[in-house]
C-alpha cells in the first residue's frame, strides 16, 4: 500500500478516528476494517464534544496524534456531526484533515449541509452488515492508495 498522506509514514497502521455513539455500528466498523488488506487502528469517540476536544488537543500539541482520517456520524450526543465538521473546518490546523461523513441518514438536506461544510465525502451506512466490509475496503483503497492529500499546517 503506498500512502500519500503527508502527516504519516508508510510504516504502521492507518489511524482512523471513528466518531460514533452507536456501539453496534462501532463493532461493525471495527470488524469491517479488520478484514481489509491494510492495517488499521481505530480510535472511537462517542460524543461530539469529545471528538472536537481530542482533535484540537492533538493539533495544538503537534505530537502527530492527529488521525489519518475521521469517520464522522451526524447523530451524536453533544455537538452533532455537522457542528463538529464546521468546527474542524474553521480551525486552520485541522481544516485539511480528511473527514468522511458516515451516517445512516439519506436525507438530502444532510448531504447538502455536509458538503456545504466541506466534508470530503458522504457515505451512508449499509443496511446489511455484510456490506460494511465493502465500504471499509472502498474507503481504504480510495483514501490510502489513490488520494493525494496536502500536508497538515503546523
Amino acid at each position: 500500500m503506498s500512502t500519500q498522506i503527508s502527516n504519516r509514514t508508510t510504516d504502521g497502521p492507518i489511524d482512523v478516528l471513528l466518531v460514533e455513539d452507536n456501539l453496534g455500528d462501532v463493532r461493525l466498523t471495527r470488524e469491517a476494517f479488520s478484514e481489509t488488506p491494510g492495517e488499521t487502528a481505530i480510535a472511537v469517540v462517542q460524543h461530539g464534544d469529545d471528538a472536537l476536544e481530542r482533535l484540537t488537543r492533538a493539533a495544538r500539541t503537534d505530537d502527530h496524534d492527529l488521525p489519518d482520517i475521521v469517520l464522522l456520524d451526524l447523530n451524536l450526543p453533544g455537538r452533532d456531526g455537522h457542528e463538529i465538521l464546521e468546527a474542524i473546518r474553521a480551525d486552520a490546523r485541522l481544516r485539511r484533515l480528511p473527514v468522511v461523513v458516515l451516517t445512516s441518514s439519506e436525507a438530502p438536506e444532510d448531504v447538502e449541509r455536509s458538503y456545504d461544510a466541506d466534508a470530503n465525502a458522504y457515505l451512508t451506512k449499509p443496511t446489511d452488515p455484510a456490506n460494511f466490509v465493502e465500504l471499509a475496503e472502498a474507503v481504504e483503497e480510495f483514501w490510502f492508495d489513490h488520494a493525494h492529500l496536502p500536508p497538515f499546517p503546523r
